[in-house]
């Protein structure tokens, strides 16, 4: 019984883990590389460490099953921290002071959006939908 109990507690754990969005790590070229490849956009997230926001969309937000198949359909996602040298550089062309702030590109590197600040899943997901909209008009 312990060992039933046991796999269907680590099968549960293996599903959930599954439904959340899944960081690429590496440098811009790499998650370029890899969107190309899956024929999927680009989506960064520059966060700090210290941000309260930040820390609450990767709780809240980001292991979100919604969230998660929404992110497994459209993009290749990484995470930067502007305390570091590819998200300080990132920041500081495309922010405006505040974070988290997320960015929406093309393989080609065209920005086509920004997200700024924390929101719910539900809205989050409107702002990312919208972005998604304008592109294909484009």
């Amino acid at each position: 019984m312990k060992r039933l109990l046991f796999l269907l507690i680590f099968a549960l754990g293996v599903h959930i883990s599954e439904a959340q969005v899944r960081w690429v790590e590496g440098s811009t070229d790499t998650v370029c590389e890899l969107a190309i490849a899956q024929k999927k956009l680009v989506f960064i997230d520059l966060y700090a460490d210290w941000c309260g926001p930040c820390r609450a969309m990767n709780e809240r937000v980001f292991k979100n099953k919604e969230v998660g198949e929404f992110f497994d359909q459209h993009f290749v996602a990484a995470k930067y921290n502007i305390e570091r040298p590819t998200g300080r550089e990132l920041m500081q062309r495309y922010g405006r002071g505040s974070i988290p702030l997320y960015l929406i590109f093309n393989t080609e590197g065209e920005l086509l959006g920004t997200i700024l600040g924390a929101s719910p899943a539900e809205e989050f997901l409107m702002h990312l939908r919208r972005i998604l909209a304008k592109q294909k008009e484009a």
